[in-house]
């Protein structure tokens, strides 16, 4: 534990004492990787979750079935290419003939690429990382996890309640974890003020799996109605998610 912080401590007062104009190019070359890597991706479904999840625990499997079920149906499964969730979620991927992605970012512990991706990219910075994470997907599936999955899931919050992002469905899986930080919501956000009783709505809680392919499925004509309103009919993306309609 010590080694650990002291490397930790040496790699924060590198990257402090680094020149900005460095630093600067380093932030550029992970967008620059991840916009050329993912621009033409196709309809994908982004899984969050704790790295930590065993492989026996019930998330873990849940994860695994629900990407098995999207892949099924055509979609890209997208994660941050760890272990636990993240692991799951590319294993249930990985036999189907769609793209299991792992986007990893370079940590000194816990966060080691696992062996289930069919595309991974390292990032050195979270923000660019998250951005790839929810730029590119369609839905957002967030699972048991602990700060990084509850920092993601109120980021994607953030994005949708904005309008920064629009046609997409952001789901909690896992009632028994997650009701309490609902009625904490509801209890003190909402009833406080903090945010509008509407914004509830911004997210599903079930356990059904089945209920969230549908939903997903079902959302694949809100987002081409997006991107007809925005003049894209010419893009990749949209003949992707256009085909995938039809194939449905």
């Amino acid at each position: 534990m010590k080694n650990r912080d002291n490397d930790l401590a040496k790699k924060y007062v590198k990257d402090i004492k680094s020149a900005d104009v460095w630093s600067v190019f380093k932030i550029i070359a992970d967008f620059v990787k991840g916009f050329d890597e993912l621009g033409d991706l196709g309809p994908t479904v982004t899984i969050f979750g704790s790295a930590r999840t065993e492989e026996n625990n019930k998330y873990y499997l849940k994860a695994m079935e629900l990407s098995s079920k999207l892949s099924s149906h055509g979609y890209n499964v997208m994660t941050g290419g760890g272990p636990g969730i993240m692991e799951a979620a590319n294993r249930g991927a990985h036999n189907y003939d769609v793209e299991s992605i792992g986007l990893n970012i370079d940590l000194p512990f816990e966060q080691e690429l696992n062996p289930f991706t069919s595309k991974e990219l390292t990032f050195d910075y979270f923000f660019s990382r998250k951005v790839m994470l929810v730029k590119y997907s369609m839905a957002y599936v967030i699972f048991p996890g602990g700060f990084g999955t509850l920092d993601e899931l109120f980021e994607s919050l953030t994005l949708v309640q904005t309008k920064k992002v629009r046609g997409v469905k952001i789901f909690l899986v896992g009632s028994d974890f997650f009701q309490p930080l609902m009625d904490f919501i509801e209890n003190k956000l909402v009833a406080e003020g903090m945010i509008d009783e509407d914004d509830i709505e911004l997210m599903i809680l079930s356990d059904d799996l089945d209920f969230i392919v549908n939903e997903i499925v079902l959302s694949l004509s809100k987002q081409i109605e997006v991107l007809e309103e925005a003049g894209l009919e010419d893009t990749s993306y949209y003949k992707s998610l256009s085909s995938l309609r039809k194939g449905s």
